[in-house]
């Protein structure tokens, strides 16, 4: 078996000093990886008369990270820089079987549990803001020194937050001498090999060995000094230092001596500092060297961070940024290689590698050439030198060989910080970064600059410098004010008017209320449950879905309330839902109680309801109590709230609480002091004030009036194309009018909701009365059967009591929801219902934002995005006045320069433009406003058709009443077509003379089926947006594309079939954007 060590290539060498010149190189690892290019995944040097091994692939990376068989030595370099009094520190003992090692390691382990590090968030983030105010105040024509202000940020922090000491290396101009001796003692551990450097030392006059023994003396006297200086002035902060002065070893019982803390903490000063900033170079480069993820990167900030203080909850969706850095640390990684040898307590001599192909020996060292490893491209593939975060995002990179990224070492020896939960390195750089994103636009000092590497122990970027703007106007005034506050001013301001739950109610039973919601649906009927809670004597906490990952509450009750999106989860109960999915079976949810209610909409007849279906079902799988059973609501039957309360008050409440509430008559009344003074309106939901930039008309008088939108962004707001627009609305001046007319109230009197009233709406806070009715509350919902249960029991008059009864009966109430009757419209048509202004307005849902489609394209301009909309006015079906759309009758009166109130929102992951638009052709398919998405998608490759690039064809189906009255941007469309954006096949419901006979998008699709098939089969994905009628026709017609297809080729399928055939392929080829 020994001999199978003679299977290891070696370069011919020279007598005495052997492969020395072999391994010359400025970056010495370069040259190593050179070797291993010539000679293959393992090479054997002999240098001055010592053998080397060196290997560079991921698979035998892996065989030797094997800690049954192998573990790791430190090299020469480590175990000198890092001791002290005789003593080495973790990081430069000779292996773990030191006594030094040992019980440093039992002290420091508990000291970097993942509560630990995220404690000390809060000092990393004070450093990080000294960084980013340095560069906003020296402004963008300051060429920032990137390795020397990442290494004054990574020192301090470790310093702060390890050892409770400031170096304050952002308020002097030189490096810290710590910095200046430990980089000239790495340079000297590098140069142990060039020939330069050995020579010079053997000149009489050299005094380098001298320079470096001062250099590890002044690293040594530093930490002792800081050592001293904490025996000095005890503290009680848990962190590094505390542990290693206080803390026993807990199998001996013993302390740490000094020499043991100060080795130690030169240990932590290096490796905590060195590493880290090597990373943040290299991923600052790469990111500017890769503009698109760079704005990948950006993006992720906005949509995680936006504008408010990042907060150690924020990290772990920053998914992107992850997989930047495990990237950077891959094709980078700062410390490029690690030794490796053969267990002292393993029995054998010889250890085979490969099958046996090779074999090492006892004394061998191996040094494992990680940095080669990581570009294997056996596990890489061909591009293996390129860098692309996206192969290391969760899923790719669970299924890496364990081999193919090992950037912090292995086993029980690597990085300590790495190896205990949340690491303290990983969470200081992807702060940094989020935080420099967040902050500023970056680009190249050089844009011609190559990558140049400077190697000690570790390796940087050399001669790298950046240039940095802030971005959106910010200020360095503001931005101190933003990185300094609890958050964002106005999104403090929204949360507390619309999330607000039951204020002053403490002494209340806690219940927890959960929610999944796109549209807004689902978090009113939180907020409706959340008021009705007081009444059963409970404190309601609402939130989010997603924030209940892992830390369900247990031993109280807990109400979700979801809805199913295309048969996924909403994007606030996305990661709730994996989490179910993916629990073991070793996790319970025993003491977990629970009821679901889940919202739908029939006409999506596969997926209704499974997302609330499966989340009662998975909770109840691990172990969960169900309080109640799940109830549901059809958004096609329009009787939401009603189907709610039947379940809030009948299944729900009475499944737990003691009392009754007599909740299903009974509204509570707000406790409400009027005055005369005006007040403003207040910001609400989690939207901001964007500007109007263009409104007008798009159809021609006569037509149903379609308008068009444009609206600029509020600073740091960003959209996709096929993104939704949520836009709050006022409601309109007529529905105000109706309401203070009726209840004899001054539309200037203001109002105040006193502290501790079960309400959504905002306490303590003075607000006149037609800001509350406009911009607070829903007033042309439909009645709930709840609704009009109260009206009924405050009903005087008989005659009215007769026929609100009738109403209150099956077939009178499904005519009440047809006409969409309003508790405005029961009031003002039974005068003898006595029901005050307070009582009526605790009966009101709040005013939630409705969702658009954006219908512009962020290529052709990012601070702007468009909507079409259609405007809804008409005779009530009652009879009595007309029925008002509230958002679109809002929005029409926009002009130039208003304001708005405005959120961009995701639509479905999959309802956006194929990645490769050169090799994808797509097929769109759309009636009236329904083409809005579909106007983005054009725009968007127009853009990059006018940038020369070849995209593959793109087939639009729109369908419109006239060809001249209401063909929606029709020059413009029009234009698109002649330049190749696009090819529209339209469908003229009034003229179908001029859309080949065809009026709808159907017919047309079954006229043209051979170029709909030709395209099919090229791979095109296909894209529908309308409402349920529209969907289900193009659907239909599909079907019988297909079933007439496969009959011609002498195939058949039936019907049934044919749906699962389009169901198995939905969202891969299939995507449909339905809206009710």
């Amino acid at each position: 078996m020994a001999d199978a060590r003679n299977n290891i290539p070696s370069p011919p060498g020279l007598p005495c000093v052997g492969n020395i010149l072999d391994v010359q190189d400025e970056v010495p690892i370069h040259a190593i990886e050179r070797l291993l290019d010539t000679y293959g995944p393992i090479v054997k040097l002999r240098i001055f008369g010592n053998e080397r091994l060196f290997i560079g692939s991921a698979e035998l990376l892996e065989e030797l990270c094997d800690e049954r068989r192998f573990w790791k030595t430190a090299g020469d370099g480590a175990a000198s820089l890092t001791t002290a009094g005789g003593r080495s520190g973790l990081f430069g003992a000779k292996s773990e079987e030191e006594p030094d090692w040992q019980q440093a390691h039992r002290t420091l382990m508990p000291a970097f549990g993942p509560l630990s590090i995220q404690q000390m968030f809060g000092e990393m983030h004070d450093v990080a803001s000294q960084l980013v105010l340095k560069w906003a105040r020296l402004g963008s024509n300051y060429r920032i020194p990137v390795t020397e202000d990442f290494t004054r940020l990574t020192l301090d922090t470790i310093a702060l937050c390890a050892m409770d000491y400031r170096f304050n290396s952002f308020y002097q101009d030189e490096m810290h001498p710590f910095v200046q001796a430990m980089n000239h003692t790495l340079s000297a551990s590098s140069d142990r090999l060039k020939l330069g450097p050995l020579v010079r030392k053997m000149m009489p006059w050299d005094k380098s060995v001298e320079k470096v023994q001062q250099s590890r003396a002044l690293m040594r006297e530093i930490a002792e000094q800081l050592v001293q200086h904490r025996r000095s002035n005890p503290t009680e902060k848990r962190d590094l230092l505390n542990a290693m002065v206080k803390g026993k070893d807990p199998k001996t019982g013993e302390l740490m001596p000094d020499a043991l803390i100060a080795a130690n903490m030169i240990t932590f000063l290096v490796a905590g500092h060195e590493t880290t900033s090597g990373l943040l170079s290299f991923a600052m480069l790469n990111l500017l060297k890769n503009p698109e993820t760079y704005f990948k990167a950006q993006q992720e900030v906005d949509k995680v961070l936006g504008r408010g203080k990042m907060t150690v909850e924020h990290m772990k969706s920053l998914t992107y940024i992850n997989a930047v850095l495990r990237e950077t640390l891959r094709l980078t990684p700062t410390v490029p290689a690690f030794s490796r040898s053969i267990r002292n307590d393993n029995p054998h001599d010889v250890e085979q590698l490969s099958n046996g192909k090779y074999a090492l020996r006892r004394d061998d060292k191996v040094l494992c050439l990680v940095s080669k490893a990581h570009r294997d491209p056996k596990v890489y593939g061909e591009d293996a030198n390129e860098f692309k975060p996206e192969r290391m995002l969760e899923d790719n990179f669970q299924r890496l060989l364990k081999g193919a990224w090992k950037p912090f070492g292995t086993g029980v020896r690597a990085c300590i910080v790495y190896t205990s939960g949340r690491p303290f390195a990983w969470q200081e750089a992807q702060m940094a970064l989020a935080l420099l994103l967040q902050s500023f636009n970056f680009k190249l000092d050089d844009p011609s600059y190559q990558t140049k590497i400077k190697q000690t122990l570790t390796i940087k970027p050399d001669e790298f410098y950046m240039r940095a703007t802030l971005r959106d106007g910010l200020t360095a005034t503001n931005l101190q004010r933003l990185l300094s506050s609890s958050g964002d001013d106005v999104e403090f301001a929204v949360e507390e008017g619309h999330r607000r739950t039951a204020t002053g109610l403490r002494d209340g039973q806690p219940i927890t209320i959960l929610y999944g919601s796109n549209t807004g649906t689902c978090l009113a009927l939180a907020q409706k449950l959340s008021v009705n809670a007081r009444k059963y004597g409970y404190n309601a906490d609402v939130q989010e879905l997603n924030t209940a990952v892992g830390v369900l509450p247990k031993n109280q009750p807990i109400a979700i309330l979801t809805a199913s999106y295309e048969g996924q989860p909403t994007n606030n109960a996305d990661q709730f839902f994996a989490w179910l999915e993916t629990m073991g079976a070793e996790t319970s949810l025993e003491e977990v109680q629970f009821a679901v209610f889940g919202c739908g909409h029939s006409d999506w007849q596969t997926t209704f309801q499974r997302i609330p279906t499966l989340v009662d079902e998975m909770l109840e799988k691990h172990g969960g109590q169900r309080l109640a059973p799940r109830g549901l609501t059809d958004a096609a039957s329009g009787d939401i709230f009603s189907d709610f309360d039947n379940w809030a008050d009948h299944t729900f409440w009475p499944s737990f609480a003691s009392g009754s509430g007599d909740a299903s008559l009974a509204q509570t009344s707000l406790d409400i002091e009027m005055s005369t003074q005006n007040r403003g309106s207040y910001l609400r939901q989690d939207v901001r004030a964007g500007q109007v930039v263009d409104a007008r008309r798009l159809t021609t008088d006569g037509e149903p009036e379609k308008r068009h939108l444009e609206v600029k962004l509020p600073e740091g707001m960003t959209y996709g194309t096929g993104d939704y627009l949520a836009v709050l609305p006022l409601n309109p001046p007529e529905s105000v009018t109706r309401v203070t007319t009726y209840f004899k109230i001054s539309q200037h009197a203001t109002m105040t909701i006193k502290p501790g009233s079960a309400t959504f709406l905002p306490t303590g806070v003075t607000l006149s009365v037609s800001d509350l009715l406009k911009g607070f509350v829903e007033l042309s919902l439909p009645a709930s059967r709840k609704d009009l249960q109260a009206c009924l029991a405050v009903t005087k008059a008989s005659e009215d009591r007769f026929v609100l009864e009738g109403l209150n009966n099956e077939e009178g109430f499904k005519e009440m929801i047809e006409w969409r009757t309003s508790v405005l419209d029961l009031l003002c048509q039974y005068q003898s219902i006595e029901l005050s202004f307070s009582t009526f307005i605790s009966m009101l849902p709040p005013l939630r934002p409705r969702h658009y489609s954006i219908s512009s394209s962020p290529l052709h301009d990012p601070t702007t995005c468009t909507i079409t909309y259609g405007i809804v006015r008409e005779l009530a079906k009652s009879g009595v006045g007309h029925y008002i759309g509230v958002t679109s009758a809002f929005l029409s009166t926009l002009k130039p320069a208003d304001e708005v109130l405005v959120s961009v929102r995701g639509t479905n992951k999959y309802f956006h433009l194929p990645a490769e638009p050169e090799a994808c052709p797509i097929m769109m398919f759309g009636a009236g406003t329904g083409m809005a998405p579909f106007r983005g998608f054009i725009q968007e490759r127009a853009v990059q058709i006018a940038a020369g690039r070849k995209l593959a064809p793109a087939l639009m189906f729109m369908g419109c009443r006239s060809s001249v009255k209401d063909r929606l941007y029709a020059e413009q469309i029009d234009e698109w077509v002649k330049v190749g954006a696009v090819d529209v096949r339209y469908a003229f419901s009034q003229e179908p003379e001029k859309s080949r006979g065809c009026k709808h998008i159907q017919d047309r699709l079954l006229k043209d089926k051979e170029e709909v098939l030709r395209m099919w089969h090229e791979g095109a994905k296909v894209f529908t947006c309308g409402g349920p009628a529209v969907a289900n026709s193009v659907g239909n017609a599909a079907k019988i594309l297909l079933l007439g297809s496969l009959e011609a080729k002498g195939e058949k399928m039936s019907e049934e079939q044919a749906s699962e055939w389009f169901q198995a392929r939905r969202n891969e080829r299939f995507v449909v954007d339905v809206f009710a």
